[in-house]
């Protein structure tokens, strides 16, 4: 049976990141190196939830993999290998637990910003909408229905939060200041072409990629994908045979889990409330079944 992973504690190596669902780990004599460790934690609402997702960390993980390969030719990544028998020798006594669920990467300085690209309507963006069709900057048509499909894709960068803040959305002219006009240009112009390959490969396995957010590091000045990609974590998946604009729309992704805890007397703050095991089990369902259709042959 797979182990379930809710904390890390590898002796020898250096905790440098304790995320919301990744351990980030220093490897002595290894500078340029560092070990991700996705564990079974899951957050919503910028909260860590106390009850894990068995098996999570291991999906994301082999999502991520997966697009790491088929995206490679539009952006370097920072993915060194997943074979943990390669790992430096201070990981191996703790190749039980890394095995499925880690990656050795390459250590890079992260962008101070996250890059959000949207093809549909949702989310907070469609909240934002409602108020003005004017939405970070983006002059949108009006009248537009809840999950319509944008014109084409909108890349809506925002500020990186610490743990357990909210991100909050800024303009593209905001991160022009921030990061420089051809930097900012440059990541935009990345972050499209990631989503638009991936929502195409996607649309052809029954699911729609509503919007994601990648994460982009830099390395001798050149941009490189880090992170985890296009997991249900970071994405909105929606099937997409029953795909219907004027409504939100059933997902495998963790919106299943938002709309259990928004409709509970729960103000999403710490600390969170217990989950019910047919919620966590429905939840982890939705991500194998997000696993299963991107990379069925």
């Amino acid at each position: 049976m797979t182990q379930t992973i809710v904390t890390t504690d590898f002796t020898g190596l250096n905790l440098v990141h304790l995320g919301k669902v990744r351990d980030m780990y220093a490897i002595p004599g290894h500078d340029d190196k560092l070990l991700m460790v996705a564990t079974d934690r899951i957050s919503a609402y910028d909260v860590v939830m106390n009850d894990p997702v068995p098996g999570k960390g291991r999906i994301l993980t082999e999502i991520s993999l997966f697009w790491f390969d088929l995206l490679g030719d539009i952006v370097d990544n920072h993915l060194l290998t997943a074979d943990v028998s390669k790992y430096p020798a201070l990981c191996q006594p703790y190749a039980e637990q890394l095995h499925g669920r880690s990656m050795l990467v390459r250590k890079t300085q992260p962008l101070t910003i996250e890059c959000i690209v949207r093809g549909y309507l949702s989310g907070s963006f469609w909240s934002a909408y409602q108020q003005n069709p004017t939405v970070c900057g983006f002059a949108l048509p009006v009248g537009m229905l809840e999950s319509a499909q944008f014109p084409q894709p909108l890349f809506t960068p925002s500020t990186k939060a610490a743990l357990g803040a909210h991100d909050e959305n800024i303009s593209l002219t905001a991160m022009e200041s921030m990061l420089g006009q051809e930097r900012a240009h440059e990541i935009a112009d990345i972050s499209i072409r990631l989503y638009s390959r991936a929502a195409d490969y996607a649309r052809t396995k029954g699911i729609i990629i509503a919007d994601t957010k990648f994460e982009l590091g830099l390395l001798d000045n050149k941009l490189i994908l880090i992170d985890e990609v296009l997991t249900p974590d970071s994405s909105r998946f929606w099937p997409v045979d029953t795909y219907q604009p004027g409504r939100s729309q059933a997902s495998f992704d963790k919106q299943f889990l938002r709309d259990y805890l928004s409709s509970l007397d729960w103000d999403k703050t710490p600390p969170p409330p217990s989950l019910p095991l047919e919620i966590i089990e429905k939840t982890q369902a939705r991500y194998q079944e997000a696993l299963r259709r991107l990379t069925a042959e």
